[in-house]
């Protein structure tokens, strides 16, 4: 018996670069991933031209959906919610809500896409705001965080439900039992931080989650928890100055090594070893950011992505899939509602 094909929608217009990077990427996933199907969402013509470019143009399981609109990046979220509801973002996460695909992937406005698949598919039972979720590297492989910007003001209801979402995705996808959860904080001790994460703490110790206490933020790249909670706006100010600390640490590398002809020299010895330097911290590999907590499930990806790049997120998508991130959710937090 033939199982049943997982169709992702793909918001081709979204982001800095459009049909020129997402439809390069979906065809490459496509290859790589023979139980997937894709519909691409977007303007016709344009997704059709690379296509053709591609020569892809004959493969069944690729579907173009014509969308007459486009969310630009500075639209404000009221803008693109209310008045254009022909967008390709629009249309893709609709079809998440229709049932016609299982997941949505965008690279396009990040306050958009929450607004859009917030009014579009609600969020899950239990669940009072939806978070942003994305991974980020560590000493030892990976740390999930959220939330990473949706939600600038939490309660720490809000926080206990992050934690609650962060660890059953990490279970479903990386398929660990009880991963591990710490609270970001300015200390370790219980008694550190604001009230809010104080009574997150509070909350979190008698969740039965597998609590580890409060982190600090160079834990985070320790990999001391496999799942890191936060409010929003500590956790896009994280993520962001990570991202400048990073692009500072090449830009140094960069003019060390090419300082005079004894530096340029050494570069060309030690090139095996920046090479693997730069694949192991290359910020592509874990581009995809989800949106965590609606009834589907919907990947942002950075808006600058390349084509590697936008596959990964289109990669995560297809894993939340295929680890029933949603039905582990409803029955974690059915399960939780019910004691």
């Amino acid at each position: 018996m033939r199982r049943m094909a997982i169709t992702l929608a793909i918001d081709c217009m979204g982001g800095d670069h459009g049909p020129r990077v997402t439809v390069p990427a979906a065809v490459a996933f496509l290859a790589s991933h023979p139980e997937a199907e894709v519909i691409l969402v977007g303007l016709q013509e344009a997704i059709a031209g690379e296509l053709a470019r591609l020569g892809a143009t004959g493969n069944a399981r690729l579907r173009v959906r014509h969308a007459a609109e486009r969310v630009e990046m500075d639209d404000s979220p009221a803008l693109a919610l209310r008045s254009k509801k022909n967008s390709s973002m629009r249309v893709a996460v609709d079809l998440v809500k229709s049932g016609e695909a299982q997941a949505a992937v965008s690279a396009g406005n990040t306050g958009a896409l929450m607004a859009i698949s917030r009014f579009v598919l609600k969020t899950l039972p239990g669940i009072e705001r939806p978070a942003i979720l994305s991974l980020l590297p560590n000493m030892s492989g990976s740390t999930y965080m959220l939330d990473l910007g949706a939600n600038v003001d939490c309660s720490p209801e809000n926080l206990l439900q992050f934690a609650i979402m962060g660890a059953t995705l990490v279970s479903a996808v990386e398929h660990k039992d009880r991963p591990s959860v710490g609270l970001l904080n300015i200390g370790e001790e219980a008694i550190k931080g604001n009230e809010v994460v104080k009574q997150a703490g509070e909350l979190l110790r008698a969740s039965g989650l597998n609590f580890q206490g409060n982190v600090e933020g160079d834990d985070i790249y320790k990999g001391k928890t496999d799942v890191v909670v936060c409010d929003g706006f500590v956790g896009n100010v994280a993520l962001k100055t990570s991202e400048g600390l990073a692009q500072m640490l090449g830009a140094f590398l960069r003019e060390e090594f090419t300082r005079n002809w004894m530096t340029r020299a050494a570069a060309l010895f030690a090139r095996p070893v920046l090479n693997a330097f730069r694949r192991r911290v290359d910020h592509r590999r874990y581009n995809g950011a989800t949106l965590i907590g609606l009834r589907g499930i919907v990947v942002k990806s950075h808006g600058s992505a390349d084509a590697f790049a936008f596959e990964r997120a289109i990669e995560r998508a297809m894993d939340e899939v295929k680890g029933e991130v949603l039905q582990r959710l409803t029955q974690r937090l059915g399960t939780m509602e019910a004691a």
